[in-house]
């Protein structure tokens, strides 16, 4: 439903206005109000103050450096160096293998439990180092090489370590 509206002509002698009721053009009575009330603020980028430059940084979250946190269920270590030690254990037994012959167990009882233990403590030790300064394997991934492509690869080793020495076991032999 339009309602009749009164609307005020100027008249362009006089200057003065006055209320005229158009019937011939059905204004609805809920025409917005043409006055702006809106404040504006001109500024310059250059003009910035240092606690508005200060405020338009972001902060980088902090990570915690302690062991604890670090080996904790859902920290960062625990899994990625799993991964990175399954990733070379299960690429040197498959090397093993298709050299020599041995399967998995055979492996360790020649000789594999000493570079078992001495890869695990190199590799620990080079994962813990950057994970002590803060710098978490995220913030440098880009790329092919992303920490969720590291994360994947290690679960797919482990379960390609189980899988390979369960496999032999049934078997009763090498895969290969």
């Amino acid at each position: 439903m339009a309602a009749v509206s009164s609307v005020m002509l100027l008249n362009p002698a006089t200057g003065l206005t006055k209320r005229s009721s158009l019937k011939q053009f059905l204004v609805p009575s809920y025409v917005p109000s043409l006055k702006r009330s809106a404040n504006f603020r001109i500024s310059s980028m250059a003009e910035k103050s240092k606690k508005e430059q200060a405020q338009s940084i972001p902060l980088k979250p902090k990570v915690s450096t302690n062991f604890a946190d670090i080996l904790a269920f859902s920290g960062p270590g625990p899994e990625r160096i799993n991964g990175r030690l399954a990733m070379i254990g299960f690429v040197t037994a498959i090397g093993v293998e298709l050299a020599n012959g041995q399967d998995l167990f055979a492996q360790i009882q020649t000789g594999g439990i000493p570079w078992f233990i001495g890869t695990s403590v190199l590799l620990s030790a080079a994962s813990f180092i950057p994970l002590f300064k803060g710098v978490r394997a995220e913030s440098k991934s880009n790329g092919l090489m992303t920490s969720d492509a590291e994360l994947w690869n290690g679960r797919f080793a482990m379960l390609g370590l189980v899988a390979l020495a369960l496999t032999e076991y049934v078997k009763g032999g090498a895969l290969v």
